[in-house]
């Protein structure tokens, strides 16, 4: 325990207060007097915890006391610096001296790139060296320099959007006045002063603004993508003191808080200033990230800068997602390693006993080293991995990178994608996982806003047993309010049905909506689409909101202005699932209102209180009708009882742990013996498109759960029995243990569709991975809320709405798009042909590499096993470069079975994806054996055509250069006609590849095979004059075609037995193609749209899980919120509309 010295006012925080530290515990013993002695503080003082959770300390105006040793952390040995971070950010990577070294680094730690180097080294030994170094250095350096200039594009960005950003202006308080500075020279616990439309540079604790009370309105597109306005306060005491700049000059107040974390939903601390402690939240907080609006000047203290803020701590790596083809690739590439040094130990072992038996005993093979025959087989070994290398694709993985690039611009680009009401295009926020849309098999979906449109319209409510369903008659009436009922009306009007009048009072009241008048209108912001349309409700009903302070609201009632005193406001939470208000009447009472989900409600009701059973009865009636249900009630408090309660509230309020629970405890004890009002029904309709999108899904085997927050008996009506026949089975998320877990996955995943009720966002991402766990199954989560990120990053695809609920969805999505029914068209069509393009290419890459590699394996045993190889250099080199990649890269950007629209005509077309049927061990055997008939081909024609010949001017073309030329023209030819068999979608491009191919081929060959780049490099470019000389013999380009027609000849009777005796699906489409196009056109006029039937199931609330936390703190906190004017399945989905 430490007690510091108190004498002087700098030695501690607290100047004339006793601050102890023991076990990680700091007591605060705040004085009411300054005598020197200790004990008799102990009467007069109260102790305040706080746990090592507050060790972030902040002091007003005073710079140098962050830079007290007690602040210091140890950088490096001996070496410290402030823990207190500078305002100056750094997102890049790399700068001048650290490009080439990191960036090197970091692509040698992927294993394909560190073998070519190791590769490289072993060719610079000279005994092992069977090929050139530049033959592995060229397409080394091609593929480390692209994707090192794509690095460096990126960081380079980064390095202007670093400097712009730590350029920006702000005006800080420095030597008594404000002067402008730029944002990296800020520092914790600096005062500085923002304008409106600034962006604000720091984690700031606002102090004071120019709104009234300290109101400050900030826009948070940059943090959370919701463009919608929020609310922060600053406390009471420095909106008071802190206005003017001499004022803001004296304040020295010390904050203690909460460690900088990445929490942008939670921020705890307190303030000591004057002697007295403040607690401080995150209404008080004004991020980084955000942007002031609608506020002229505002002040605030830096709290956390730079890396320190919550925008930057957040800016961490997300979880990497890997596709199922990825890690079968990886799988197949060690097995292509495998599989090489196999071979390589073979031969070595076979030139072992040929130089045993032969090598040693020719004298012409003699070459001076005196080697046994085993060491040579060791060489061999070493020279047959470098020769036979290309078994491994080196550029491989940048030709995936390059498709899955450009198949996500694909996405971008779709105009069918494109929601023009918002001006949304759809969005691939990564390239990495195209081809796993075409392999999805389960969907898990939110429900409102994501199936739903999220828009909220008052449809009926029962009031005291007697229900109302569907005359717009006063001034201040939403024109788009469609409820329509007289009686209700009149009664209203006549103002006899007290209950009528107390039910509409109510939903006046009992809310956390903000109120601006704008244009001599009211505009009402609400936490949730519920909360604004049942205020939107009793304002078309004569009961206006209009204006609110901390103690007061205002509501117009049948044109009589009345005003009401805010006695408490009791915030809804999904806990709770509940929201009241107490407030004092004009005429002295007290009166608690309180709005719920019924099974909340019920349970707190007085025995006295009538109408449950009719109530009930409407509900139920009401939710038949797909329906929104929420039940209202009141409670009468004496004066007594609120004062004794109100001392337990104001204790609660005050509470520095588990504030929350102590506040839902005491709410607990006032919401009790409740008296029932009334029920309220809101309509949320499906978005355009959503049944035909869910029946096209589940024609394509796609199994659709929904994860929602609201109750079984709300969204299994009888409509989705009648209608939709997808539910046949229903299991509640209550569930435990790994045996329950298992029959929970078992039962559910036998179901077309599945529906998990009153699940939290936690628990969403819990079932997503019980299913991943156990079926080891593609899975796609789609939503539109922060609710949803879980289940979105849990999903091995997450797709985000960009809906009524913001963007936190989209943000932490890898797809996003702005309607539900878009999916349809992002996996039948974009999935699709991602997946078949992907299977395609890597199916013929791995073809192509092992025809290429194959033939040194069968030139060995005619070459005594020595590694020599069967090419010349630069078409080892060159090959994968120039040769073969263009017209295999097109096919993967571009091919495609059947066209967009005969994609969504038929979803059986998704199937093959979901088996993993194109592109799996079985394939990958198949392109193997392909590649080994192809290469025997290859070089036993040529060979039997070189063997015991002479070329018709007497010359003999039997050497090895010449073969060398023929073996490498049927290679090119053979390879890039077998990628034309392999196209199904021809265009130009495809054309100009596979013909641009081979003339590339032979123009680069005939340059370097020319005497004039001999003369320059003779030791490089070793093949003078043997292409023109080989080429012009007549027997040889017949030996060539003969070589690529039994080459290919196999290959297009088995595609003909396939398309004819065993067609596919896709065969027949593509045979009837123009019958079905047809077919399409003459559906596209007859279109109609699809009727609706109504069922008959029992209701529930839906209003808890839907309703998010409102405004209550803000509301409580002490500020006037505004100004006062100085006057004053398929039906299944239709089902889950609660």
């Amino acid at each position: 325990m430490s007690f510091p010295d108190t004498s002087s006012d700098e030695s501690s925080a607290y100047n004339n207060n006793l601050h102890l530290t023991a076990a990680g515990m700091s007591f605060t013993y705040i004085r009411n007097n300054k005598g020197p002695n200790i004990e008799p503080w102990v009467t007069n003082f109260f102790i305040m915890f706080s746990f090592s959770e507050m060790a972030w300390k902040v002091k007003a105006n005073d710079r140098p006391y962050h830079h007290l040793p007690e602040f210091k952390k140890k950088v490096f040995l001996c070496i410290k610096k402030s823990r207190y971070s500078g305002n100056a950010i750094k997102t890049y990577k790399y700068n001048v001296l650290t490009f080439l070294p990191l960036n090197l680094y970091e692509q040698f730690k992927r294993v394909a790139n560190l073998y070519f180097l190791v590769l490289l080294i072993l060719q610079i030994i000279p005994d092992i060296a069977t090929l050139p170094w530049y033959t592995t250095l060229i397409p080394l350096v091609v593929v480390l320099g692209v994707t090192g200039i794509k690095d460096l594009v990126d960081d380079l960005a980064r390095h202007r959007m670093d400097k712009e950003i730590n350029n920006r202006k702000c005006e800080v308080l420095l030597d008594g006045r404000f002067q402008e500075s730029k944002w990296r020279d800020m520092q914790v616990g600096d005062v500085v002063r923002m304008k409106k439309n600034d962006f604000i540079p720091a984690d700031i604790l606002l102090l004071s603004s120019s709104n009234p009370n300290s109101l400050c309105y900030v826009e948070t597109a940059e943090l959370d993508g919701e463009t919608n306005l929020k609310f922060k306060l600053g406390l009471r005491v420095t909106d008071e003191r802190l206005q003017d700049e001499r004022q803001l000059a004296e304040f020295n107040a010390l904050i203690e808080c909460e460690e900088p974390n990445n929490r942008l939903d939670k921020f705890m601390g307190t303030m000591l200033y004057e002697g007295k402690r403040y607690p401080l939240d995150l209404d008080n907080m004004l991020l980084r990230g955000c942007k002031i609006r609608n506020t002229e000047v505002s002040h605030g203290l830096v709290i956390f800068a730079g890396a320190d803020t919550k925008i930057m701590k957040n800016g961490g790596k997300t979880r990497f997602k890997r596709t199922k083809i990825d890690e079968l690739m990886n799988y197949m590439v060690y097995s292509i390693f495998v599989l090489l040094i196999l071979v390589a130990a073979g031969l070595a072992i076979g030139h072992t006993y040929w130089y045993e038996a032969i090598g040693s005993k020719a004298w012409y093979l003699f070459d001076g080293k005196k080697q046994d025959s085993s060491y040579r087989g060791f060489l061999m070994f070493w020279g047959y991995i470098i020769a036979l290398n290309t078994m491994v694709p080196i550029s491989l993985y940048v030709s995936v990178e390059v498709i899955r690039l450009g198949q996500s611009k694909f996405i971008n680009w779709d105009l069918q994608m494109y929601f023009l009401e918002k001006d949304t295009p759809a969005k691939a926020r990564t390239t990495t996982l195209n081809e796993q849309l075409g392999q999805i098999e389960y969907i898990f979906s939110d429900k409102t806003g994501t199936l739903t449109q999220n828009i909220m319209q008052f449809k009926k409510c029962t009031i005291a047993g007697r229900s109302y369903g569907t005359d717009i008659w006063n001034q201040y009436a939403d024109r788009s309010f469609q409820f329509v009922d007289h009686s209700l009306v009149e009664c209203i009007r006549s103002g006899k049905d007290k209950d009528v009048n107390e039910f509409f009072k109510l939903l006046s009241l009992c809310h956390t909506v903000m109120v601006e008048h704008k244009d001599d209108g009211l505009v009402y912001q609400a936490a949730s689409p519920d909360e604004g349309a049942l205020v939107t409700a009793a304002r078309n009903f004569g009961y206006v909101f209009l204006s609110r302070t901390q103690d007061t609201i205002t509501i117009k009632e049948m044109e009589e202005e009345r005003t009401y005193e805010m006695l408490a406001l009791l915030d809804f939470n999904s806990d709770r699932k509940r929201m009241s208000i107490i407030l004092k009447f004009p005429d002295g009472r007290i009166r608690l209102y309180c709005k719920g989900a019924d099974t909340v409600i019920y349970e707190r009701l007085s025995p006295k209180s009538r109408h449950k059973e009719t109530t009930q009865t409407a509900l139920d009636i009401f939710a038949n009708a797909t329906l929104r249900t929420l039940c209202l009630c009141y409670k009468d408090i004496s004066a007594d009882e609120y004062e004794a309660w109100s001392e337990l509230h104001q204790e609660a309020q005050v509470a520095m742990s588990d504030r929350d629970a102590a506040l839902d405890r005491v709410y607990e004890q006032i919401e009790s013996n409740l008296m029932l009002i009334g029920a309220t029904a809101i309509e949320d309709k499906l978005q355009d498109g959503v049944p035909e999108t869910i029946a096209k899904l589940a024609m394509a085997d796609i199994k659709i759960w929904v994860l929602t927050g609201d109750k079984k008996g709300t969204i299994t009506s009888t409509e989705t029995s009648y209608t939709c026949k997808m539910c046949k089975g229903l299991h509640d998320n209550k569930h435990g243990g790994m045996s329950l877990q298992i029959d929970f996955v078992d039962m559910a995943c036998e179901c077309e569709a599945v529906i998990c009720c009153r699940v939290t966002p936690k628990q969403k991402g819990n079932v997503v991975s019980l299913v991943k766990k156990y079926k080891k199954a593609v899975t796609l989560s789609i939503g539109d809320g922060a609710n949803d990120v879980n289940m979105i990053k849990t999903a091995d695809i997450g797709v985000g709405i960009s809906g009524q609920e913001g963007m936190q969805a989209v943000m932490s999505s890898d797809y996003a798009f702005a309607q539900f029914r878009y999916l349809e068209r992002l996996l039948l069509v974009h999935g699709r042909w991602s997946y078949i393009r992907m299977c395609k290419f890597l199916r013929y890459f791995f073809f192509k590499n092992f025809a290429f590699t194959l033939v040194h394996f069968w030139y060995s045993f005619f070459s005594g096993y020595s590694s020599q190889v069967a090419y010349e250099d630069w078409f080892i080199t060159l090959y994968n470069l120039c040769y073969s990649s263009l017209p295999v890269l097109l096919v993967g950007l571009l091919d495609q079975d059947v066209n967009d629209k005969l994609s969504l005509k038929f979803p059986k077309l998704y199937l093959p994806g979901q088996q993993g049927a194109l592109f799996n061990y079985k394939n990958f055997f198949i392109s193997l054996f392909h590649g080994i008939f192809v290469s025997l081909v290859i070089f036993f024609i040529p060979y039997g055509a070189f063997l015991q010949t002479m070329g018709q001017d007497g010359e003999a073309p039997s050497d090895y250069q010449s073969f060398a030329i023929v073996t490498a023209s049927s290679l090119i030819f053979t390879v890039n006609l077998q990628i034309s068999l392999e196209t199904s979608y021809w265009t130009f491009v495809n054309c100009f590849a596979v013909l641009g191919s081979i003339a590339i081929y032979f123009g680069i060959m005939f340059d370097i095979h020319s005497a004039g780049i001999h003369v320059i490099f003779p030791s490089v470019f070793t093949f003078t004059g043997a292409a023109s000389n080989a080429l012009r013999q007549p027997y040889l380009w017949l030996t060539i075609i003969l070589t690529v027609g039994i080459s290919l000849l196999p290959v297009i009777c088995i595609q003909f037995l396939h398309k004819s005796i065993w067609p596919s699906v896709g065969d027949k489409i593509q045979r009837n193609r123009k019958k079905y196009e047809m077919e399409l056109l003459q559906e596209e006029k007859k279109k109609k749209a699809p009727a609706f039937e109504r069922g008959r199931r029992s209701r529930r609330s839906a209003y808890a899980f839907s309703h998010s936390r409102g405004y209550a703190d803000l509301i409580s906190s002490g500020r006037s919120i505004r100004r006062r004017p100085a006057a004053r399945g398929i039906a299944l989905l239709k089902s889950l509309v609660l």
